[in-house]
């Protein structure tokens, strides 16, 4: 069974910075590409950030660019979203996701790419 659980959310002050992380378990890591998610109230969900299996490709979406930095250990079987100059925008709850196994033409942006999801975790942003 396939788990991810997102952990570090929690209130900050605008500028401040959290880190976030993705444990996973039930599936071999290192053959995901994985990624962050956040959902705003009234918001649809959106691709924040992915890392390729090997961590070799990154993806950040234009909101979070120079700000945001994804990264995974591999041997911990855990990604993490490093956030810094954090926004009152940025509020919402973070979720992380894996694909399948090993995918071909993966598109980081899409929810329907990615078979496995976390619970989320709130990161509130306070101006």
């Amino acid at each position: 069974q396939v788990q991810l659980a997102e952990s570090g959310g929690g209130l900050v002050q605008a500028g401040g910075s959290l880190r976030l992380s993705c444990a996973a378990s039930g599936l071999t890591f290192s053959r995901h590409d994985m990624g962050w998610f956040r959902q705003a109230p009234g918001k649809e969900r959106e691709a924040v950030a992915a890392i390729s299996w090997i961590g070799a490709t990154t993806y950040y979406a234009d909101s979070v660019k120079g700000r945001f930095t994804i990264s995974r250990d591999n041997a911990k079987n855990t990604m993490y979203l490093q956030m810094n100059s954090l926004k009152p925008e940025d509020t919402a709850v973070y979720s992380c996701a894996a694909t399948s196994e090993r995918p071909t033409g993966w598109n980081p942006r899409l929810t329907g790419g990615y078979s496995y999801w976390g619970q989320g975790t709130q990161v509130t942003v306070s101006s």
